[in-house]
């Protein structure tokens, strides 16, 4: 049966996809961890200097290194979440394909083939 085939596939690609979703969120938290170090490090070091508290935010943010870090974070955050719509896309498709195939079944349409 096709139809049965191809929730096979959609099956194995949900068990593929869920396992990058664990990579890109250790990615995810990585990349995150990395900036805030970074960033509270520039923090003390512009305090250490005497900037006033007001401005330290700014010009640490405005820093090459932690802005190239704040990068890396928001990018990696978008691939995680990208991987969590491409999950929620699949399980919808296997809902509508186990969907037909209750039809199929329902209407006696199942030719006997799986």
């Amino acid at each position: 049966m096709e139809i049965y085939n191809l929730l096979q596939e959609k099956i194995n690609e949900l068990d593929t996809s869920i396992k990058a979703l664990r990579q890109t969120a250790t990615d995810y938290a990585k990349a995150y961890k990395e900036y805030r170090i970074a960033l509270a490090k520039e923090l003390v070091r512009l305090k250490e200097q005497g900037i006033a508290a007001t401005l330290t935010s700014d010009i640490a943010r405005g820093n090459e290194e932690i802005a190239e870090l704040k990068f890396k974070e928001i990018t990696t955050e978008a691939i995680w979440k990208a991987n969590q719509e491409s999950i929620n896309a699949i399980k919808l498709e296997i809902r509508i394909l186990e969907n037909q195939i209750s039809r199929e079944y329902g209407r006696g349409e199942y030719d006997g083939k799986i």
